[in-house]
């Protein structure tokens, strides 16, 4: 094995600009990782943005081990010149120090001299290992008493392969300290031979990795802790979009309610997700015939999103159409579903329109629950019927709700939709402007499905902030 280039040459010093202008750029590099840092201030409960912080963290040790490490180099350079970038250093690991409060002196170095036994550290390493100076460095044989039992043998072997077999070290373990503290620390050495080839003495460097794989530990478990955040989101969407597909009406097309007659409704609607596809919310639409020819036709929404909202939809609308059924009117039906949602194990708010078509007699008897009202389009022109009272469902215990009725034409054309399709003006009101504009197009129609395709059409599947459903029932003429 060659003999080591400080047994026998002289170590070359950097040229005085090159380091300068080193600690300048990694000053820079800093800077901008510790504004990153800055905008990276997130919630404990946000998996990504703890992540990305701890990235960054990460990117700031090795930029402070960087820096320290140039001003190691720089303390071997001729005196000239050196004054001048020491006010400088000073203030790179001043400014460390404060952002992380990690120890910046962390490399040092020793050498073991196997003939004289003498033994010297330098002043890094004292600090590194938080013993006394006065107490003077230890021999090999003394070092393993500072390593964690569990390290003792990678230490003892690193050492004795460098000895006997001229391997070069290269191995980290963990230390503790006298005051207690544990620190790991990254070693580095070589045998230095003399002129017969015989290991006269051992060198190392040791480093202090300490906040360095804290750093790297943070990352693999916020790492982790994102992955698992995602693999439970993406479980829970899927649950969530099965079970909605379940629960919503499987038919697809128009609808005829009943079957014959001549004031008939035709029946289509639609669901659209929300842009990200990860918000499925308690959006229902549902249409369905009643016993004695009647028609049920409800949209409505609870709070929340997942599999939460899904399953309290699920109860909702089952609840719903059992009481149809059994011939309870709008009105009544919606104090029962508030009564459901306010005893619920689960409380959860939600708005529903509920309507029921005679046919026979082409009435409309319908109630809604802080739910946008229904638009009605005839003769070429929309307007949004006037409301009766209802409040959001779950909201208050023993809500009444009234109840209006309709009388409807043929040709008429109904939209029933949730919140989401449009947006509320400054008072609060669903701003029903754009629908109703719609009018022209609806008239062209050739049946329900066509017309909830411009509805499609005009308010999009692709750009939605949150979910939303359309229903359209036409009058046969």
């Amino acid at each position: 094995m060659p003999p080591h280039v400080f047994a026998d040459l002289p170590a070359q010093p950097p040229e005085h600009e090159t380091v300068d202008a080193l600690i300048s750029q990694t000053r820079q590099l800093r800077g901008g990782i510790d504004a990153v840092r800055r905008d990276a201030a997130v919630a404990e409960d946000d998996p990504q943005g703890r992540w990305q912080r701890a990235l960054c963290d990460l990117a700031v040790h090795h930029l402070e081990d960087l820096g320290a490490h140039l001003g190691q180099l720089k303390e071997g350079l001729p005196q000239e010149g050196a004054d001048a970038v020491d006010s400088e250093l000073a203030e790179y690991e001043a400014d460390g120090a404060a952002a992380t409060g990690s120890l910046l002196s962390r490399v040092g170095s020793a050498e073991w001299n196997l003939l004289t036994d003498e033994v010297s550290w330098s002043d890094e390493l004292y600090q590194i290992l938080g013993r006394d100076p006065a107490g003077g460095p230890m021999s090999l044989d003394e070092l393993p008493s500072m390593v964690f039992a569990e390290d003792q043998s990678l230490l003892t072997a690193l050492v004795t392969d460098c000895l006997v077999d001229g391997r070069p070290i290269d191995g980290e373990f963990r230390m503790v300290r006298a005051d207690g503290c544990v620190r790991t620390v990254h070693m580095m050495g070589e045998p230095v031979l003399d002129a017969d080839g015989c290991t006269a003495s051992m060198w190392a460097v040791l480093r202090d990795v300490s906040e360095l794989r804290r750093s790297q530990r943070a990352v693999r478990e916020t790492r982790d802790s994102l992955r698992r955040r995602q693999h439970i989101e993406e479980t829970e969407r899927r649950l969530a979009v099965e079970m909605q597909e379940a629960v919503l009406p499987p038919w697809r097309g128009s609808l005829q309610f009943p079957l014959d007659g001549p004031a008939a409704l035709d029946v289509a609607a639609h669901y659209l997700p929300s842009a990200s596809g990860a918000l499925i919310g308690g959006n229902w639409h549902d249409a369905l015939q009643l016993p004695g020819g009647d028609s049920l036709l409800s949209v409505g929404d609870l709070t929340g999103h997942g599999v939460a909202a899904t399953s309290g939809m699920a109860t909702v609308l089952g609840a719903l159409r059992g009481m149809a059924v059994a011939g309870i009117h709008p009105g009544q039906l919606m104090e029962h579903l508030n009564q459901l949602l306010d005893t619920s194990s689960q409380p959860a708010l939600g708005s529903a329109v509920c309507c029921r078509y005679d046919p026979v007699a082409r009435t409309l008897s319908w109630a809604q629950a802080g739910h946008p009202a229904p638009v009605l389009f005839r003769n070429g022109t929309g307007r949004a019927l006037a409301t009766p009272g209802g409040v959001l469902l779950g909201a208050t215990p023993g809500a009444t709700y009234e109840q209006a009725e309709l009388a409807l034409l043929p040709g008429d054309l109904l939209v029933l939709h949730t919140d989401g399709l449009t947006h509320r003006d400054v008072a609060g009101e669903c701003d029903t402007g754009r629908l109703t504009a719609l009018a022209p197009r609806f008239a062209k129609a050739r049946d329900a499905q066509e017309c909830v395709r411009v509805v499609v059409e005009e308010f999009g599947e692709n750009d939605r902030e949150v979910d939303a459903c359309v229903m359209v029932a036409r009058i046969s003429s």
